[in-house]
């Protein structure tokens, strides 16, 4: 019986590849197959390593910086993409004027690949995205916010009452077809109808064009999504450790057209129905209980992976797609949020070459959540802190204390940010969504003792 030692005595190299080989050539030997044909074959599985680039590629970059702070996290930002473009798949990336450093890809940062589905490119809150809804009658916008505090929920975990909100027999039913999600379907039952943490957000507005009032959702996959990216690492960093050893495990990948490839594409697609559902779940309910008119409605993802019509998988880690066809339900508009006090904007397409189709996914940051708290707010008084920042709005925090971290201050200038939009034609801004109020989670750092101890 062939055995491993025979193997290295033909010349193969052991690595992690060896025992499929060894099988492979058991079972052929088992069919009568010669040993020349068994090495024929065993040359075809031999894998042959993709080295990271010396020198990474050149990238678009968008991003204006007008001060020390603004030009520190640039430096981070390019230092990180200069990092990424050297990863063998990589074919192309570009820098949103929002960018901020944030692991292995910066938040604002975009790249496409060849053949390679890269599960540390999209992250965990895989399909974070906005939805609006639009009422027909002009409703006292503080009795839509009542609605929806009363209806929407956020935080960890998911519903203890979950009535009404598992999902659809179809939705179920594609969980448990893909070996990705079978068994994640009590979690997609449960997170229905949450929101999250961070910069998730459930706005009220009105429509600055038509004065119409409206609700606008920003939260991505919850527990499902989390799932799958957990899942979809440990399958890249496998078959990149194999094929690719000396790429960083952040940058690990999975072969777009082999069977893990194609099951974990369609599993991504499915998340994306269940995030879409989730986000008009909370408007439907709202618009139920306000017994208000649906006047319109759309939605977007700004944290996922495109296919376009060449072939390349687009990788937009808060990136919002400005081209046509992004998406089966695209109907030519996006939605892009800065902070709690300014409008959301409503943009068309632009499709800009060299910003490879995208455009922002807001304001960004200029400097990470602890460095805010420590150098900006300080030792200001709390609650002079949070008047401040939320004067004349109706800004309510789920969990009961308010996020220092999610203040307007904590973001970089929206004026800016829209200025660079339009300067570098990223997108065409047809609309606003101006502010009444939002509510976000809040602060739940004393709920989570672990959050503590990291």
């Amino acid at each position: 019986m062939i055995t491993g030692k025979d193997l290295i005595q033909w010349g193969f190299k052991p690595g992690k590849w060896f025992p499929g080989a060894i099988a492979d050539a058991q079972r052929m030997e088992g069919e009568g197959r010669s040993q020349d044909e068994i090495f024929a074959h065993l040359q075809t599985l031999m894998p042959v390593e993709m080295m990271p680039r010396t020198n990474a590629l050149p990238f678009g970059v968008f991003l204006e910086a007008e001060n020390d702070v603004e030009r520190d996290n640039l430096g981070l930002v390019v230092e990180a993409m200069d990092a990424l473009l050297r990863t063998p798949t990589v074919v192309s990336g570009v820098v949103m004027p929002d960018a901020c450093p944030a692991g292995t890809i910066p938040v604002g940062g975009v790249v496409a690949t060849r053949n390679a589905i890269h599960p540390g490119f999209h992250s965990a809150d895989i399909c974070c995205s906005m939805a609006i809804t639009v009422f027909k009658r002009n409703d006292d916008p503080k009795k839509i916010l009542d609605a929806a505090f009363e209806i929407t929920h956020f935080g960890p975990g998911g519903r203890k009452d979950q009535r009404g909100w598992a999902m659809p027999a179809e939705l179920s039913a594609r969980f448990k077809a893909n070996r990705f999600l079978s068994d994640v379907t009590a979690i997609g039952d449960s997170n229905l109808g949450t929101q999250g943490d961070g910069n998730h957000f459930l706005y009220v507005g009105h429509l600055r064009s038509t004065g119409q009032p409206a609700i606008v959702t920003h939260h991505g996959s919850r527990g499902p999504g989390a799932m799958l990216y957990k899942r979809g690492m440990a399958v890249a960093r496998r078959h990149t450790a194999i094929v690719s050893p000396k790429t960083p495990p952040g940058a690990a990948w999975i072969e777009a057209d082999t069977p893990d490839g194609r099951a974990y594409w369609d599993a991504l697609q499915v998340i994306r129905e269940w995030t879409k559902q989730n986000h008009f779940r909370i408007h439907d309910r709202i618009q139920a209980k306000l017994g208000n008119q649906i006047a319109d409605r759309f939605w977007n993802e700004h944290n996922f992976v495109f296919r376009r019509d060449d072939g390349l998988f687009y990788h937009a880690k808060g990136a919002t797609p400005s081209f046509d066809g992004f998406s089966p339900d695209d109907d030519g508009r996006t939605l892009i949020p800065m902070n709690m006090s300014e409008p959301i904007l409503i943009a068309g397409h632009a499709d800009k070459k060299a910003a490879l189709g995208f455009s922002p996914h807001g304001a960004g940051r200029n400097m990470s959540r602890t460095r805010y708290l420590r150098e900006v707010i300080g030792s200001r008084d709390f609650d002079d802190v949070v008047k401040a920042e939320t004067n004349g709005l109706d800004i309510r925090f789920w969990l009961g204390t308010p996020d220092l971290s999610e203040l307007p201050a904590a973001y970089k200038s929206a004026s800016q940010v829209v200025g660079q939009i339009e300067r570098h034609r990223l997108a065409t801004i047809d609309d606003f969504v101006d502010p009444y109020g939002s509510i976000m989670a809040g602060d739940w750092q004393k709920d989570m003792p672990w959050r503590d101890r990291r």
